[in-house]
């Protein structure tokens, strides 16, 4: 059998899906940076207010914060490509009424922020989706590189839109700079709509919004790598926004630097995180993903700490190169692991969560340290932030990112299909299953042990409620039961079971006294009143 090629950090990009988006959300994200600059400046040159230019920063986020849990749910139940252009379509609207309110002197500075809250808005609803996707275009092998690449398109974007944007801004005027953020829609729309998706197939009904909703905040709650993800991403982007949210009040006020200036210094936070991008395939073979993340929050917290009391522009530059590296250290480490641990049926869902906490520490942030700064100073917030940054690096240290590179969430379809005596409605429930297992006497201690990881994946893939019980008659014979709301969710879980979840039951399988003899699984039916009382049905050999 050949051995197949290595997988680079560039691999996803030969599939030609995978190429065309990536390059068309690029230049998406190149205008949304302009649209940043212009936004940011023009606050900052009208007002004068650290207060209103952050208002400006968390008006594009905190749309996320409220929203991004519905796109994901919508993300995983409804085609994402229609979804993503109706998405699409939409910013392109409300870019364009920038631009030309702009054009025509008429945009005030509540304006601003409501339409910067109307563009949060589509980013919000289309994020789960975009991310959502990445599997979907290129293999498993590639979907850690491929998530690394949707980084650095981030900051590939972060050194050019700045730069392009102080450069139009100062050249062309705000309205340009508008118009050429609503422009950029353009290209993800013609690639969408170029694409022909195939979804997964499944002979069940789509979920509908509340029950997908449900089983989203489920999962999450029995799913302890996504929430070692969420708490470090908390403890970090809350303080981590004071420099984004306060550099151009320093470059304004405390360096007295024009727009381009600005956009020079978040620029070299672009190169440095491509550098760091190119770099982190390699240091990811040598170092452990959490000694990297507490590593590039230090540096972070010290290019916060330089911000607040370097006065010089040049130094300033290379401080931006270093910001960026341990920026994109630490988003591509959090993304990463968020993508890679959960399976694609809930994947959307899962990453809106993420989305949500990153969003909210940006925006709430922002506007903390917006007013800290309008109170104390800017030079006393940032310092504030960067010590901050330390003691909840510190705090989240035993939040760990390492098991998501172990996890094997590939659906394994080893549970076999449940036999029944007559045709069963999918929507009568609850199901009650139960599981017999007879245990090695001197076994029993560890056989309890994996039974708990067990518990938490029924409830992970759909059950409402789990428990394992010994007979008080003959000891060693356990009954492990879980429920389900439905018949329709229950042959759900028999779709989302994975291949961890396979070894998990293989390992206890091993502990019966008679390893070779499947335990023995029962479904029983519930109804509406007044049908026949259903007839237990069985199911040998799948342990479900």
């Amino acid at each position: 059998m050949a051995t197949p090629p290595p997988v680079g950090p560039w691999s996803p990009l030969q599939q030609p899906t995978f190429r065309a988006l990536w390059l068309a959300i690029l230049v998406g994200n190149i205008g949304t940076w302009i649209h940043d600059v212009a936004a940011a400046w023009v606050m900052a040159e009208t007002t004068g207010s650290p207060l209103m230019v952050a208002a400006v920063q968390s008006a594009t986020t905190l749309p996320v914060v409220l929203l991004a849990i519905v796109a994901g749910t919508l993300a995983d139940i409804i085609d994402r490509r229609r979804y993503l252009i109706i998405a699409q379509l939409w910013m392109l609207l409300v870019a364009s009424t920038l631009a030309v309110l702009a054009h025509l002197d008429m945009l005030r500075p509540w304006t601003l922020v409501a339409l910067t809250f109307a563009l949060g808005i589509g980013a919000a609803m289309a994020m789960p989706a975009q991310q959502a996707t990445t599997p979907e275009l290129v293999p498993r092998p590639m979907l850690g590189p491929a998530v690394a690449l949707g980084s650095l398109s981030m900051n590939i974007a972060r050194s050019i839109g700045p730069a392009l944007g102080g450069l139009i801004v100062a050249q062309a005027g705000i309205a340009w700079a508008f118009a050429v953020n609503a422009l950029s829609f353009l290209g993800v729309v013609v690639v969408l709509w170029r694409w022909r998706r195939t979804p997964a197939s499944s002979a069940l009904p789509p979920e509908t919004f509340g029950m997908a909703l449900r089983a989203g905040l489920r999962y999450a709650r029995q799913a302890s790598v996504l929430q070692s993800v969420l708490v470090k991403a908390a403890c970090f982007f809350v303080f981590a926004s004071a420099l984004t949210a306060l550099l151009p009040i320093v470059v304004k006020q405390e360096l007295g630097a024009s727009a381009g200036t600005y956009g020079l210094l978040l620029g070299c936070i672009g190169i440095g995180a491509i550098a760091g991008a190119m770099l982190l395939p390699a240091l990811r073979t040598r170092f452990h993903p959490d000694a990297m993340v507490l590593a590039a929050t230090g540096v972070y917290a010290g290019c916060m700490v330089a911000l607040a009391l370097l006065r010089n522009i040049p130094a300033l530059y290379v401080v931006s190169l270093f910001n960026g590296f341990a920026w994109i250290t630490v988003l591509s480490s959090l993304q990463i692991a968020a993508q890679t641990s959960v399976p694609a049926w809930v994947r959307a869902r899962a990453l809106s969560l993420y989305i949500v906490v990153f969003s909210a520490d940006m925006a709430v942030g922002s506007l903390g340290w917006g007013a800290i700064a309008q109170a104390y100073g800017t030079p006393m917030a940032l310092i504030a932030a960067a010590i901050g940054t330390v003691i909840a690096a510190l705090a989240s240290w035993r939040f760990r990112l390492g098991e998501a590179a172990r996890v094997n969430v590939t659906p394994s379809g080893h549970w076999p299909q449940p036999v029944v005596a007559s045709d069963v409605g999918g929507d009568r429930g609850p199901v009650l299953v139960t599981v017999e297992y007879r245990v090695n006497p001197a076994r029993r201690e560890e056989f309890l042990t994996r039974m708990q990881p067990l518990g938490h994946a029924r409830r992970r893939n759909g059950a409402v409620q789990w428990g394992v019980a010994e007979d008080s008659t003959q000891p060693g014979t356990y009954l492990e039961y879980f429920v389900d709301c439905s018949w329709h969710e229950h042959l759900r879980q028999h779709e989302r079971v994975t291949e961890d979840e396979r070894a998990l039951q293989d390992a206890i399988k091993a502990l019966l006294e008679d390893p070779t003899h499947a335990p023995v699984v029962r479904h029983f039916i519930g109804g509406a009143p007044g049908n026949p009382v259903p007839v237990p049905s069985q199911a040998p050999g799948g342990m479900a």
